[in-house]
């Protein structure tokens, strides 16, 4: 199969699944016009939002599938969509939460207070998607709810990374004085004034260390958590994604807010140290007191992302989808 990617990059998930698709021997590629400080790179071909435009033409002739993420299309009519459909090419939309996360969502998680996007807009977007594309993909439960009803069928995807390239480095139970490290990529909705506040606190009680990893690229933040001893993802969202997930991977215990309705959703729980801004105060103090947990947790956080989240086995459930979405 020949597959492209499009039209933007969303932490780094084109890369993975392109990535795992070509190991698996087929050809794909990611175009992603949106480009951040995390500066993502691999697989992806850089282009503007014109370029990808003027390029269809080709990529309709040489493509069997088009994979779109968050939303959007190469175009902001999402006439493209007409033109795949007319050339017998297949579709698929692959949703990230904060494309289609509207109010609503604090009904089920009254921790949310931003973040949402315009309900009757986004009815209108996915009314027009979905009248060309059956099939989207969520990357988990969270997301769910927010597109169920606009798609004949929806697959749950996790994110994806190569496990290969996270080499485990578990806390160090003899470390007296942990490094806490916490990257918001958007401090309001991580929860992190309610993080630093209640970190000040702790450090007049427990010793320890405290990094904000904020505004470096990719590899550079990546570095900085494999020193970390725990990672503080958010108390907020009520589901986890990639932070979590390459902390995991590194054998990091991670402190992050995944709502208990969907946590049992899991076929195996997250080891994640389960923390809302009621309780981080107390989940904190727990780990920063207990060497041999933050050891322990990191090693269940290993095993959990090859098991779950390693790249190869996301994309091998990524071609079943796309098998299903071909012979359908």
């Amino acid at each position: 199969m020949k597959i492209l990617h499009l039209p933007i990059e969303i932490a780094g998930q084109m890369g993975s699944l392109c990535g795992a698709l070509k190991s698996y021997g087929h050809e794909a590629i990611g175009l992603n016009y949106y480009h951040t400080a995390l500066n993502y790179k691999e697989n992806i071909i850089p282009a503007d939002g014109m370029e990808i435009v003027n390029i269809m033409g080709e990529a309709l002739r040489h493509f069997d599938i088009f994979h779109y993420h968050h939303l959007l299309t190469a175009m902001t009519d999402y006439r493209d969509l007409e033109m795949v459909a007319a050339a017998g090419k297949h579709a698929i939309m692959h949703h990230w939460g904060s494309d289609v996360r509207t109010a609503k969502a604090q009904l089920l998680n009254p921790y949310l207070s931003v973040g949402f996007v315009p309900e009757q807009e986004t009815h209108e977007k996915l009314m027009t998607v979905s009248k060309y594309i059956s099939t989207a993909i969520v990357q988990d439960y969270e997301v769910l709810p927010f597109v169920s009803d606009y798609y004949r069928q929806v697959h749950i995807l996790p994110v994806a990374i190569d496990t290969s390239k996270f080499i485990p480095v578990f806390p160090n139970p003899l470390q007296s004085n942990p490094l806490v490290i916490h990257a918001p990529s958007n401090p309001k909705v991580k929860g992190t004034d309610v993080i630093e506040r209640t970190i000040e606190m702790l450090q007049r009680e427990i010793p320890f260390r405290y990094q904000r990893v904020d505004k470096t690229s990719h590899e550079q933040a990546k570095q900085l958590y494999r020193q970390a001893d725990i990672i503080v993802d958010q108390i907020i969202t009520g589901s986890y994604g990639l932070l979590c997930v390459e902390s995991m991977a590194f054998g990091k215990p991670v402190i992050a807010y995944v709502r208990d309705d969907l946590m049992s959703r899991y076929p195996t729980q997250p080891p994640i140290c389960n923390a809302s801004p009621d309780t981080f105060y107390d989940v904190l103090k727990s780990l920063l007191l207990s060497p041999e947990t933050r050891f322990q947790k990191g090693v269940e956080s290993r095993k959990f992302t090859e098991d779950y989240h390693d790249s190869m086995k996301v994309g091998g459930r990524l071609l079943e989808i796309y098998g299903q979405l071909t012979s359908g």
